[in-house]
């Protein structure tokens, strides 16, 4: 029997797990044969009375500026003082009874720590402190195996939380968070030290048990999960942190055991297996994907192609969900109305009601950046309520005047991170200092093509 969290939510499902659990026959099947999605109107169109909303009157700097602020926020105050591991997620007032961090959260909020060092937000012997401070708990209290962590963790004593599995992708995240710290405080011995023993130990062959592919997490109670990392979506940042790895490698050629499906939608054809959107977006954040391709794609492109087709997407629903327009539309794994959920489309996936989830546009700035800042911008100007003291809320539906009373983490971050990203390249460019990412992407065939 599966528990709930304090916000009604499964414990210990991770996004991965809900999509694949989900089952695709249910979560991909045609929106027009969900005779449920219109059933909260009574037909099969939502109510078209909605005002057109006013847009942000600054400019895109300052707002971009707004929701870094906002986010690093997030990842300073929902940290705890004792260990520094960041809550999954928080009420949009800051204060909440939430004793759960998730080791995801832990890899945004530490690249966050970075950009909040540059960008001067509070004093850097202060981050620098909150940055060892966490690395230390990882290494030496935060609940594993193999080198990989549990995906839930107890904030305050790093405890495993919920049953949650160990999780190789919550692992990669954390990684990617804390190899963006051990570059950009190169000049401090003790993080450098921490962050390299931590990526050090991961025994990434172990995550195979015995396959050519990475499985997706493993229990105590019950051995290696049956699902693998075996067809495109996040999964990039594993298997090039793990063909990587200094003391634990895999081999080069599990680059080429994934299977990389193609989809065509309203003329857009892109590597995609019917997930949601943040599947283009997270592995972008940290590896520099522009002006390179394997021996398969220019996956940047391609997440540029994704963005395009959700878009596209949307925009079909209007005459069903009239706030799908032109500079409001993307909706990702979020919070719902009915408790969390993995939506997307094309195809459509999962209970679409005509949510919007800002970090659908926020993690695709690199990709599209005028049709995304058009998103950012409307949502900010014209619905107050969707802005909190940590930036974005998660999701919001402006059809039935609904606004989450959360923000998560895994959807602060992208937001934020991708910001930086297309403003300065920050996140990539310290990041991909690490030697064992450069050299993993040359191991996997990359070649520069500009």
């Amino acid at each position: 029997m599966s528990k709930k969290d304090e916000s009604g939510n499964l414990q210990g499902v991770t996004r991965r797990e809900f999509i694949s659990s989900s089952g695709a026959a249910m979560m991909l099947v045609p929106i027009a044969s969900l005779s449920w999605l219109g059933s909260c109107s009574g037909g099969s169109k939502e109510s078209t009375a909605v005002t057109p909303p006013a847009s942000y009157t600054g400019t895109d700097e300052q707002l971009l500026d707004e929701v870094e602020k906002g986010s690093f926020q997030f990842f300073w105050e929902q940290a705890h003082p004792d260990t520094g591991l960041i809550k999954d997620r928080a009420k949009t007032s800051g204060s909440d009874n939430y004793t759960v961090a998730s080791i995801a959260s832990v890899g945004f909020g530490l690249t966050a720590l970075c950009i909040g060092d540059k960008r001067g937000y509070i004093p850097s012997d202060q981050i620098k402190a909150r940055v060892r401070l966490t690395l230390q708990t990882m290494l030496s209290k935060a609940d594993g195996h193999e080198g990989f962590f549990y995906h839930f963790l107890d904030w305050s004593t790093g405890k495993r939380a919920w049953n949650c599995e160990l999780s190789s992708i919550d692992t990669a995240l954390m990684l990617c968070g804390v190899l963006t710290a051990r570059q950009y405080f190169a000049s401090d011995a003790q993080i450098v030290d921490l962050a390299t023993k931590l990526y050090n130990n991961v025994n990434w062959p172990w995550m195979q048990n015995g396959g050519k592919t990475l499985t997706m997490g493993w229990k105590p109670e019950s051995g290696f999960l049956d699902a693998r990392w075996e067809h495109y979506c996040e999964l990039m940042m594993i298997y090039l942190l793990a063909i990587g790895s200094p003391t634990h490698p895999i081999a080069p050629d599990t680059w080429k055991a994934w299977t990389r499906p193609t989809y065509t939608y309203q003329g857009i054809t892109y590597i995609s297996s019917g997930d949601p959107l943040f599947t283009h977006q997270f592995s972008h954040i940290w590896y520099d994907f522009r002006n390179k391709r394997d021996d398969y794609a220019d996956y940047f492109d391609n997440s540029v192609k994704a963005t395009k087709a959700h878009k596209l997407f949307c925009l079909s629903l209007h005459d069903k969900f009239s706030d799908y327009t032109d500079s409001l539309w993307g909706f990702t794994a979020s919070d719902s109305m009915q408790g969390y959920t993995a939506w997307g489309g094309p195809p459509a996936m999962g209970p679409i009601d005509g949510s919007i989830v800002p970090a659908a546009a926020g993690g695709s700035l690199p990709f599209l950046y005028d049709d995304c800042m058009k998103v950012l911008r409307t949502v900010r100007g014209g619905y107050p309520n969707a802005w909190c003291r940590y930036g974005y809320i998660d999701v919001f539906n402006p059809l039935k005047n609904w606004y989450n009373p959360d923000v998560i983490g895994i959807d602060v971050g992208p937001t934020m991170l991708m910001a930086e990203n297309k403003r300065t390249n920050f996140v990539w460019e310290t990041f991909m200092k690490n030697p064992e990412a450069t050299r993993a992407m040359q191991l996997a065939g990359f070649k520069v093509t500009a």
